[in-house]
């Protein structure tokens, strides 16, 4: 399903209108090439634009009046919960969310596995539900204004319900400038705001109460994590891939990028597939960014057919304004640009979703500075150990550590090590760092911050995030503010949109989270190797210089 937007009264207000929902729907083109369908009752508005055909959605008015949906996304389990329901399996998305509500209420969240954004009426109760997935892949935005609730998928579907333009958040734009995005329900504009990962917007009598549904956890005893042996645990976590996969299909085409995460997927695709998948990638003329021989090797392993496409730095400059009013948000390196790119290739081959790799470092202990972490928590322990260069260059084998190097590296790794007990002590060298492009600022944009924003992202830390091991605290920040709002939105969904093609997140199953959630530390990451129980879940499946090539910086 496509775009949604919606308006509703919170008391007093004029009604919503046929003409302000068109208004909102026709600021997101991509998202609903084939048309609209609306509803109007007293006091609320909801507008739901198509992928597809209204046709192949008919169905939508047999559903009872006391429950309205329109919604965003995809359900995977959705044949599953028909059974359960006693539906049809050729019920629409809005029909089955419906009858789930009238059986669970506001708990229908918890039986979904997909990735979704959706507004649910209830006519009966005069309330008005909005949820967005787990992990914050569909976006879901929100706004006040004159007593109306309003809502959709796009900031830019709000604006022509506006008095004047929104302002600049002062607080976002220091958020991004640390985090690399704002931390929702912030977004870069003043009174814009935005559903959490994994939260229900619930608006009843005129008021608004926000309840988490989900978040990430991790063991706080050593008897919470999964203790079976890790043979048996990389077989489990391969049935759990293979069976995410299963369900995501079809299409069989994935996004290729020569790397462990999305050819794990392709071999999968394989296996499941009636035949070869399609696959797409990304080539660069810098030798240092080109991953085009693992492309190939992975590609024909599976044999799939594969296009590449080619990316010139005076194409990537010249998409990037319009990058930019896709992703809604600054960003602070290039890559949504061919993100896009990638994107428009696949749609013009006909494909309407891919599967990508989205989600393995962050669930499966992938990235550097994982392991950045774990050195300088050695070092902390360890001030004399003569091991200390021995590592950075283990850690950056594709960087000529030379004297110099080593000598800036151990300035930069060495700084506040004594600060290891903090809950994001595996991040403050990245933040810090981003954080020196503030010193640009007006003064009046500095003037305007009360807080640190580090200082209140710890304030606002989970309770039991101290009695976590470290390499779940370094990923808890990963997957609650650089996932979502940065990977899964700038670089990912709002791009792959832009061309009306949807994105599929196999890793990103919360079943295969709530998993890798209970494995072990050293499981993920086995002293520097990192994202281990996943090289072995897919060992017989990779060729072995794809399974052990360094990870691309």
């Amino acid at each position: 399903m496509g775009a949604i937007a919606g308006i509703a009264d919170l008391g007093g207000a004029p009604g919503p209108t046929r003409a302000e929902l068109s208004a909102m729907l026709g600021a997101m083109p991509a998202r609903r090439p084939a048309g609209a369908v609306y509803y109007l009752d007293r006091g609320i508005g909801l507008a739901q634009g198509l992928l597809q055909p209204a046709a192949k959605v008919a169905g939508e008015g047999r559903n009872q009046p006391d429950v309205r949906v329109v919604c965003s996304g995809e359900i995977y389990n959705r044949h599953e919960l028909c059974r359960q329901l006693g539906a049809t399996s050729g019920a629409t998305l809005p029909h089955l969310l419906a009858a789930l509500y009238r059986q669970h209420g506001t708990g229908c969240v918890h039986r979904l596995n997909g990735q979704f954004a959706f507004a649910l009426w209830d006519r009966l109760r005069r309330r008005l539900l909005l949820a967005r997935d787990r992990v914050g892949i569909m976006p879901l935005h929100y706004s006040l204004q004159r007593g109306r609730l309003l809502f959709a998928s796009e900031i830019k579907a709000l604006l022509p319900l506006f008095d004047q333009a929104p302002e600049l958040d002062p607080v976002a734009l220091d958020q991004l400038f640390t985090f690399w995005t704002a931390r929702p329900p912030r977004t870069l504009f003043r009174g814009v705001q935005q559903l959490l990962p994994g939260e229900l917007l619930v608006v009843e009598g005129g008021r608004l109460r926000r309840q988490r549904y989900w978040d990430w956890e991790f063991p706080v005893e050593p008897d919470q994590y999964a203790a079976a042996a890790p043979d048996r645990l990389a077989d489990e976590l391969r049935a759990l891939l293979a069976d995410a996969v299963r369900l995501r299909l079809p299409p069989s085409a994935a996004y290729l990028s020569g790397g462990l995460d999305s050819s794990a997927l392709v071999a999968l695709m394989r296996q499941l597939g009636e035949g070869p998948p399609h696959t797409f990638s990304l080539g660069f003329p810098e030798a240092g960014l080109d991953e085009s021989r693992y492309q190939r090797r992975m590609a024909a392993a599976v044999g799939s057919v594969h296009r590449q496409r080619q990316c010139r730095p005076a194409e990537i400059a010249a998409r990037l304004p319009e990058a930019v009013r896709h992703a809604e948000t600054p960003f602070l390196r290039m890559a949504p640009v061919p993100m896009s790119l990638l994107s428009a290739e696949a749609r013009q081959a006909g494909f309407a979703a891919v599967l990508t790799g989205e989600g393995a470092d962050e669930v499966l202990g992938g990235y550097d500075i994982f392991k950045e972490a774990a050195i300088r928590r050695f070092w902390a322990r360890q001030p004399q150990s003569t091991l200390r260069p021995q590592l950075l260059r283990r850690l950056y084998p594709y960087l000529p550590l030379q004297q110099q190097g080593l000598t800036y590296l151990r300035g930069f790794f060495g700084r506040g090590l004594e600060q290891a007990a903090r809950p994001c002590f595996s991040h403050l060298p990245r933040w810090t760092t981003t954080a020196m492009c503030k010193q640009f600022f007006a003064a009046e944009l500095k003037a305007a911050l009360e807080e640190d924003a580090i200082a209140q992202l710890e304030q606002e830390l989970p309770p039991a995030m101290t009695r976590w091991a470290p390499l779940n605290q370094a990923q808890y920040l990963e997957m609650t503010i650089l996932l979502p709002g940065y990977l899964l939105a700038a670089q990912g969904e709002r791009m792959l949109m832009a061309n009306t093609i949807t994105g599929r997140f196999p890793f990103l199953d919360h079943r295969v989270i709530e998993f890798a959630a209970r494995l072990p530390p050293h499981l993920k990451l086995n002293v520097l190797n990192e994202k281990y129980l996943l090289k072995k879940a897919v060992s017989g499946l990779l060729p072995e210089e794809i399974l052990e090539r360094h990870k691309q910086p």
